[in-house]
């Protein structure tokens, strides 16, 4: 029997901030790849310290449902679960290439594959791609656009720079688009000044987000001159500085992230059948009306 538990952070102040876990869980439940799937958060209920304690499986998935290596997925997320014997060292990681470290979690007295948060996985490449695809209605898009992968920027976290420049440098790579930047809220280069990093008249805005909140919702579409006051909205696309900005929202909440997840428990060993295939079927872009 295989258990999947998919692990977040939630928020006392946001009831948007699960919302992404809860739909990835569905989307992944209905492909019937695992016996359950369980979601546990930090901030909400249930808890990360009770959730393992309700899985029945015999084989156990834990997959963060987190952008980047850090404080949560090296330290709370292993403390929370009991991991014994846990060092990030298992992962062996330069800080963007976290895997699978089996662990025992002694409250329980079961093995629990522990594996590396989504925002670092490979496929989470495509999503962002798809993301683009998804707000601009057109499943073809990339010539004469722009892309911008915008993160946080911290200095308590150079791990967080590092899985958006990765995964700018893979859409770059890919040859799709005109530009690809990485932009950041707090550090250089700044999403503020979007209009400014790009020729490209149509640029493409996708935060590498777990979920929508204060960040995505309001301060971006601020700082990049989309709206003076989020509460009135915005248009996608909207007039910059000569540019259109075409603003994505946190690419967390795409769907197709549910095929991150399963590529992380995949990778750590669960029999997960044709459930990808599935997702990305499922989840396929389809041309917007009138084009």
């Amino acid at each position: 029997m295989q258990s999947l538990v998919i692990v977040a952070h939630g928020s006392h102040l946001n009831p948007d901030s699960a919302t992404p876990t809860h739909t990835h869980a569905d989307t992944i439940r209905a492909t019937g790849a695992f016996d359950e799937v369980r979601t546990g958060f930090w901030k909400e209920q249930p808890s990360l310290r009770e959730v393992l304690r309700t899985a029945r499986g015999d084989d156990i998935y834990v997959v963060p449902l987190f952008i980047s290596e850090g404080y949560f997925t090296e330290r709370v997320i292993p403390r929370e679960l009991r991991l014994e014997g846990w060092d990030p060292e298992l992962w062996g990681s330069d800080g963007i290439s976290a895997d699978t470290a089996t662990l025992v979690a002694s409250d329980i007295d079961t093995e629990v594959h522990y594996c590396g948060p989504v925002g670092t996985h490979e496929a989470m490449t495509d999503v962002l791609i798809h993301r683009a695809e998804s707000v601009t209605g057109d499943p073809s898009v990339g010539e004469g656009f722009g892309f911008a992968v915008v993160g946080h920027g911290t200095e308590r976290n150079e791990n967080s720079a590092k899985a958006i420049e990765y995964h700018t440098e893979r859409i770059r790579e890919t040859g799709r688009f005109d530009e690809v930047k990485a932009l950041f809220m707090d550090e250089e280069p700044e999403v503020d000044d979007v209009a400014d990093h790009f020729d490209s008249e149509d640029i493409i805005v996708v935060p590498l987000f777990i979920a929508d909140g204060f960040h995505t919702q309001e301060d971006i579409p601020e700082d990049m001159g989309l709206t003076d006051d989020y509460r009135n909205g915005y248009d996608v696309p909207s007039e910059v500085d000569g540019h259109r900005i075409w603003y994505g929202g946190a690419v967390g909440t795409e769907e197709l992230t549910a095929d991150v997840i399963l590529e992380r428990a995949a990778d750590a060993g669960a029999d997960i059948g044709d459930a990808i295939a599935r997702v990305r079927q499922r989840t396929k872009p389809t041309q917007a009306a009138g084009d």
